[in-house]
């Protein structure tokens, strides 16, 4: 019999009733979700840190308490990584939770990602904790970290799995690690069937971010002809690691080629997709629609086990605060300037006064507008500094200048307080120094890890590549009319990735996707790093822009901290492509 696993969260903020949608809404086996990010588990040290009972997301222990007795009655195991800094204080208060309605449930706890207190003994010994893409050593930086958690793989979730667990809460584990758990555990597989444990991580990757897979956050939206409160995504996992990607019949938004492949493109970093049990690879997957709303995924392969784990520090990294002026009609670039000057001369340094400074002009300088709308700019100035005060001075500047100002002066919101800036720092860690716990029936036992090995060394796919095509009639148009997109946020990284409906499409963005033309495309620095990479089997290809959110989303003072409109960003960007693509061929979608 197929599992089916649901998701019902791709991050904190998510749809409330997720849970109780994908339980009543049709049978599943599994209800899975993802609760965690970067910033999250900085927030929730913090909470820890004011209440020793706190350090989880309590909104979780609601929605589950909505959905415990169906679950109960149903036979639907849990698994969430809503444990954040204290998976042992959410699993408490589920229990709780579960006495109060009189129920008999078995909660599993799988813990030991959290290394802080080990972090700088692990340095004084000669581990440099090197960034991930810089190389440099943490203590570089000297920051003293908030909170420090490793990615953990699927096993000690399966343990608990087969332990008995109805409901398993973990800490930091890698996004698909809840469903390949749910897998491995129901199918017997062991460490070493890579091939099978990669096939659900693409499962895990595809649903894990809930409506992204199902019509949310895509290029051709338009197409979607039913938006409204979509459908959260379900994982149907064969034993071999295949997967049919659906939805609960009678839910909004769709389920296609398109969306899957483009939830697949969505913060990865190339062909090869780093997980904690196995490094997978995309490069072969095949895609096919295979009924309404359904989806086949199968290809993936498994390259090894890693011998080490991702872990990420937080640490405080100073303050920053922003402010948005109103700057309506006429000589709108002279406005700006007027108002730049008047706020920088009353600091004693200028602009230079802070450490990061970001100018945005949004909109406005239409001529003859034919609404105050269509005539109203939005500047936006974003200041960050290790010095709180004078981070909190600048939004009081702004408004003493609102009636000395450039006429029409107003503002869209009071003085914004210093907000608290937070660096993270990825790094990788020996996967033997990390100690994974399973707490069951009121028992701890460790976990222990299977040896890192190779067991398929097969090289990269080759795209396409039509050189010819580059010449004949040309027409400059935006890039979105041949292609889709997806973009997202790594810690300071931003990923991109493009894919095309055709292969006539695929085959002319091959032979132009070179580090000279993404460059431009991105309108990034010349010395910017660049990943560029390829997934033939998807029509894809892809880059990863290293230090494009400098050190991470909750650090950087961008407009988009997150990268997430970039894909549509490079989709209006004109370059000059093949009039063959642009005329009578199928699937393009039109200006």
């Amino acid at each position: 019999m197929t599992l089916r696993i649901a998701n019902c969260s791709g991050f904190l903020g998510d749809r409330r009733t997720g849970p109780k949608e994908m339980v009543e809404g049709g049978p599943i086996d599994y209800l899975t979700g993802d609760w965690l990010a970067e910033l999250t588990m900085s927030i929730l040290a913090k909470q820890r840190g004011r209440d020793p009972e706190a350090g989880y997301p309590a909104s979780f222990v609601e929605q589950m308490s909505d959905v415990l007795s169906t679950c109960h009655d149903r036979g639907i195991t849990v698994i969430a990584n809503a444990g954040g800094v204290n998976p042992h204080g959410c699993a408490d208060a589920l229990r709780a939770v579960a006495d109060r309605q009189g129920l008999d449930l078995t909660i599993a706890v799988v813990d030991g990602d959290d290394i802080t207190d080990r972090f700088a003994v692990w340095q004084e010994q000669g581990w440099l904790a090197a960034h991930l893409d810089s190389g440099a050593p943490f203590a570089t930086t000297g920051l003293t970290p908030t909170v420090v958690n490793a990615y953990l793989g699927c096993w000690g979730i399966v343990e608990a799995l087969r332990d008995g667990a109805d409901i398993v809460v973990t800490g930091r584990v890698s996004d698909a690690s809840p469903i390949v758990a749910a897998a491995a555990a129901h199918y017997g597989w062991t460490p070493h069937d890579l091939d099978r444990l990669a096939g659900a991580v693409v499962a895990g990757h595809i649903i894990e971010c809930s409506a992204q897979a199902t019509g949310g956050n895509f290029a051709f939206f338009t197409e979607n002809r039913h938006p409204h409160h979509p459908g959260f995504p379900i994982a149907e996992i064969e034993p071999d690691g295949s997967v049919v990607i659906t939805k609960h019949e009678g839910t909004a938004g769709m389920v296609t080629v398109d969306t899957v492949t483009a939830q697949l493109l969505y913060e990865i970093d190339g062909p090869r997709y780093a997980n904690p049990d196995v490094i997978a690879r995309l490069d072969e997957l095949v895609v096919e629609q295979v009924g309404t709303d359904r989806v086949r995924v199968s290809g993936a392969f498994g390259e090894q086990i890693p011998s080490v784990l991702k872990a990420g520090a937080v640490a405080d990294y100073g303050w920053s605060t922003e402010m948005t002026m109103l700057v309506t009609g006429l000589d709108r670039d002279r406005k700006v300037d007027y108002a730049l000057n008047q706020l920088w001369a009353e600091f004693p340094r200028g602009r230079e006064t802070f450490a990061d400074v970001e100018v945005n002009v949004i909109g406005g300088g239409a001529e003859d507008p034919r609404s105050l709308d269509e005539a109203t700019a939005l500047l936006r100035v974003a200041v960050a500094d290790q010095d709180k005060a004078l981070v909190n001075r600048f939004s009081r500047v702004v408004v003493e200048l609102l009636l000395g100002g450039y006429p029409g002066m107003a503002l869209t919101s009071p003085p914004a307080r210093a907000r608290q800036r937070q660096l993270f720092w990825p790094t990788l860690i020996p996967a033997d120094r990390v100690r994974e716990r399973v707490t069951i029936r009121g028992t701890t036992r460790e976990v222990e890890r299977a040896r890192a090995e190779t067991v398929r060394d097969v090289p990269l796919a080759v795209p396409p590549r039509s050189p010819e095509q580059a010449g004949g009639d040309m027409i400059s148009a935006p890039l979105g009319r041949i292609a889709g997109s997806r973009s997202g946020d790594k810690g300071g990284n931003a990923t991109l990735g493009i894919w095309a409906r055709t292969d006539a499409a695929h085959e002319f963005l091959c032979s132009w996707w070179t580090p000279e033309h993404v460059t431009d495309l991105l309108r990034a620095p010349a010395d910017t790093p660049l990943r560029l990479w390829h997934l033939p089997n998807l029509r894809a290809v892809g880059v990863t822009v290293v230090g494009w959110l400098d050190r991470g989303t909750a650090t950087n003072i961008l407009l988009d901290t997150q990268a997430k409109g970039l894909g549509e960003f490079v989709r209006a960007r004109h370059i000059d492509i093949p009039r063959t693509l642009l005329d009578g061929e199928p699937g393009i979608l039109r200006a």
